[in-house]
């Protein structure tokens, strides 16, 4: 959204400059900085904003926010509004941009599928709706207010995700964007380095929804009973969604055809519609199509028919490295690197059992942030891994290796069940042993770098290396 610099001067309370036009953008990178965006410079572990002033102001920079003691010591270096705090002011100037801006919306927090279900429902209602979203995963204390502060002008929905690793953060996103609606996808063992348990986790998710207005609507997710009871804590209207528990939004006659999509029945309700209606959709597993009944169920609130999104629903496609389906020489690739927590795990090794194939090969990264669980909870995969009829194990980096530990104790074959610190190591190994009919998963930590790997297993391929029969 566009405004004066003069106008984000007073928004912050500091006196507006004598110059300075319209500022059309905001960043926190002057690399990626477009001609009219208004720089931030931001202080963090590793680098200092302020080192990158001149670069923003060549790259086109409108103006730029930076500590005052820095303005003082450089009056010459451009338009400068001077704050105590630069990361701070980048929130208050969203929060009165999102005032000013007036429009609904429509805040998702959850341990999985927060940006799946984002880039669903955004699609969903860009059928009848304008509607902008949150770029990428700028879900933070940062990346929120970038996010609110790059919606369109002519936007009238905003569909914005809401991450968290500690307590509190939600209630400070949620009190930035002010949302109409609270969409919670599920609460699991996730971020436990920084949390006891999940009912903690729960808690913390649990602040969007008591952040709601009496005239917002939450949306949760009846099969977690966690998240269910999240009713409770809201003055104003809650609908649900689920597969297992009854709901507003209920999935019956669930297809789960692995790599192959789903196809689930939305039943009738006073929310859902008069009639059943079959949804058929390209994007894998169980959790897919209760983020597809969560999007569903929050268009719903803006007048969109379930009825009328089949086809919509029918031509989704996951996000990169999020459910990605490739196929290479005969060989079928599920590209879930993106991150990983024990329930997504779980999740997708049962795509992978689901999805027609000769082999079933899961190559599964170390879980991060799970904290002193980690060890159990790695083994919990394993056992999961063990019953999962794979043709091959094998595991990437850290505790993944209790993982092909306590799988090849369940009785995986010891040749079936690797292990490598190494995601480079797994090209080298796994390359030459595929073949035509062969699906692979890959699934870990975004930090693991297993991406890397697979991108290295499929240039092996597609360079003929240990070609397919």
């Amino acid at each position: 959204m566009n405004f004066l610099l003069a106008e984000a001067a007073e928004a912050l309370g500091l006196t507006p400059p004598q110059a300075g036009g319209e500022v059309t953008g905001c960043s926190i990178d002057s690399r990626t900085l477009r001609p009219g965006d208004l720089f931030v410079a931001i202080r963090g572990s590793r680098d200092d904003g302020h080192d990158y002033v001149d670069s923003a102001f060549a790259a086109g920079a409108a103006g730029a926010i930076v500590d005052s003691r820095w303005k003082e010591a450089h009056p010459g270096a451009g338009l400068l509004l001077g704050v105590e705090a630069p990361a701070r002011a980048l929130q208050q100037l969203a929060n009165w941009a999102r005032r000013r801006w007036g429009g609904s919306v429509v805040a998702i927090t959850g341990s999985n599928g927060k940006t799946t279900t984002k880039d669903t429902l955004s699609t969903l209602l860009g059928t009848r709706r304008r509607v902008s979203k949150t770029r990428g995963n700028l879900n933070n204390e940062l990346g929120l207010p970038l996010s609110i502060l790059r919606t369109g002008g002519d936007a009238e929905i905003a569909v914005l995700e809401m991450g968290m690793n500690h307590a509190g953060e939600i209630r400070q996103l949620a009190s930035i964007a002010e949302p109409n609606v609270g969409l919670v996808t599920g609460v699991t063992a996730a971020h436990l380095e920084f949390f006891s348990s999940p009912d903690d986790i729960a808690l913390a998710k649990r602040e969007l929804i008591e952040s709601l207005p009496p005239a917002g609507t939450a949306v949760l997710n009846a099969d977690d009973g966690r998240v269910r009871r999240f009713a409770g804590v809201h003055r104003g209207r809650s609908i649900t969604f689920g597969i297992d528990q009854p709901a507003d939004f209920k999935a019956a006659a669930v297809e789960l055809r692995g790599s192959g999509g789903a196809a689930f029945t939305l039943l009738p309700s006073e929310v859902a519609g008069a009639a059943p209606v079959r949804f058929r959709s390209p994007l894998l597993g169980r959790h897919n199509v209760l983020n597809i009944l969560a999007s569903l169920a929050a268009a719903s609130l803006f007048g969109v028919d379930p009825a009328s999104l089949t086809a919509v629903v029918s031509r989704l496609r996951p996000a990169r490295m999020r459910g990605e389906v490739v196929e290479i020489g005969g060989v079928t690739f599920l590209d879930d690197c993106y991150n990983a927590n024990p329930y997504a795990v779980s999740e997708m090794l049962a795509v992978l059992r689901q999805s027609p194939g000769h082999r079933k090969i899961a190559v599964l990264g170390e879980m991060r942030e799970l904290g002193e669980t980690s060890g159990r909870l790695h083994r919990q995969t394993g056992r999961e891994a063990a019953a999962a009829s794979l043709a091959l194990l094998i595991g990437v980096g850290g505790d993944a290796r209790y993982i092909v530990e306590e799988a090849a104790e369940r009785g995986l074959p010891p040749d079936a069940a690797v292990f490598f610190d190494d995601p480079a190591d797994v090209a080298v190994f796994l390359s030459p042993l595929l073949r035509a009919g062969d699906v692979v998963l890959f699934k870990g930590s975004r930090g693991v770098g297993l991406e890397r790997a697979l991108d290295a297993v499929r240039k092996k391929l597609e360079a003929g290396f240990g070609p397919p029969s």
